[in-house]
């Protein structure tokens, strides 16, 4: 008789067993006669495992003979039990807030989220969403000169385009007005602040959260100063003073953000911290304002600069990666996505669009040109140089591609 099909008097007589001295799931203890027996071949040693593994599996099969699957419902418990759970979506549709109350109907009209597109179809398809996702945070994080402001100013544009309105709060007093009408921001459209102090910064972000805004840019928190600090003489310590601000501030703006359809980005900083070892002597890259902000994000990408872009012996831009360090929205491994940025111009569209469109059947691929709205160019150059000057056909482009990938 096998071991599962003992009766259960047998299987709690070898759980017994298999406990040992007062120890649940122990090794079992082998009986004194079966200790000292002979090894003969690994017979011995083989019949110790099957004792074993004998008494292990009664004890599973114990265990189960002690837990029963529920009854299924019949129809008056069923429907006494969908009348109680209406009873307490009632009590809490009159205790609380609208928003606090349970409705499927709600949770299914928004599982798609909006987004805004970060200007490079590189990055949108990076992101697994066509965009940024709007009502969530964003942190743009790396070193300086990686083309993080390039990034953010990128995404006001396309909000723009889509007749959104857009603020930026410069921390760092370093707005370049010509290099933002020259990425394609319109400044006439663009509200634009220079607070004195991390707390003013923080509240004019909640306060235009709250409004009608599609787009918050807060460039950078390591450049958000607490009023003590400023109070305060240089020599003079407050440790933690920005992580404790950031904190209570972002728990704030996330109550008032989950209300709304505003994209926060947060462009921050890097550091090197010591490990917490000394000994080691080893350094950790870490960002500023403390961990609150990397809790709150539900994207974080991280730039970093790869090298620079000759053209006839002259450098004209750089070359970057942007990783995605952090996705809440699209359950996927960490991506990167690669982007040219001339200097004074932005992000260099036509070379990925150029790109991506021969890769999907949008542009034909000929030999070593390219056919582009009936016209055919010789060579790489020539399409791009097509592609800058035809604004109205990139766009199309843009436009077949993001449908293609996005969409279906």
């Amino acid at each position: 008789m096998g071991v599962l099909s003992s009766p259960p008097a047998l299987l709690r007589r070898a759980a017994a067993l298999a406990s040992g001295a007062g120890r649940r799931y122990s090794t079992p203890c082998v009986p004194s006669h079966l200790r000292h027996l002979p090894l003969q071949g690994g017979r011995s040693d083989a019949y110790f495992r099957f004792w074993s593994q004998g008494c292990f599996l009664s004890t599973t099969a114990d265990m189960q003979l002690d837990y029963e699957s529920d009854p299924p419902l019949d129809d008056a418990k069923s429907l006494e039990k969908v009348s109680t759970l209406n009873g307490a979506v009632s009590q809490l549709a009159s205790d609380f807030d609208r928003d606090s109350n349970l409705c499927l109907e709600r949770f299914s009209r928004t599982r798609r989220a909006s987004v805004i597109s970060t200007g490079s179809l590189k990055l949108d398809l990076a992101l697994g969403i066509g965009g940024l996702p709007k009502g969530r945070m964003v942190e743009i994080f790396g070193k300086e000169s990686s083309g993080k402001t390039t990034l953010a100013l990128h995404v006001i544009k396309e909000a723009q385009k889509n007749g959104g309105y857009c603020a930026y709060i410069d921390a760092e007093n370093a707005f370049n007005t010509s290099f933002a009408e020259e990425v394609g921001v319109d400044i006439d459209k663009l509200l634009i602040a220079q607070p004195d102090s991390a707390e003013n910064s923080l509240s004019i972000v909640n306060t235009l959260v709250g409004g009608s805004i599609d787009v918050v840019v807060v460039d950078s928190v390591a450049a958000l100063i607490p009023k003590c600090e400023l109070e305060g003489e240089i020599y003079m310590k407050f440790k933690d003073a920005q992580s404790r601000l950031m904190t209570r501030a972002l728990r704030k703006i996330q109550y008032t953000l989950s209300r709304s359809e505003t994209l926060i980005i947060f462009v921050n900083q890097v550091r090197t911290k010591r490990s917490s070892d000394p000994s080691s002597g080893l350094y950790k890259e870490v960002t500023c304002g403390g961990n609150a902000l990397g809790f709150y994000s539900a994207i974080r990408m991280r730039t970093s600069r790869r090298k620079l872009q000759y053209s006839k012996d002259e450098a004209t831009g750089i070359s970057i990666a942007v990783q995605i360090i952090k996705n809440k929205l699209v359950p996927a491994a960490l991506k990167e996505a690669g982007l040219n940025i001339g200097f004074g111009k932005g992000i260099c569209h036509e070379s990925e669009i150029l790109e991506m469109a021969s890769t999907h059947g949008v542009i034909v691929k000929e030999g070593s040109g390219y056919w582009i709205n009936g016209d055919f160019l010789p060579g790489k150059e020539e399409a791009e140089k097509f592609l800058l000057e035809n604004d109205a056909v990139a766009d199309d482009i843009c436009s077949t591609m993001r449908s293609q990938l996005f969409e279906t």
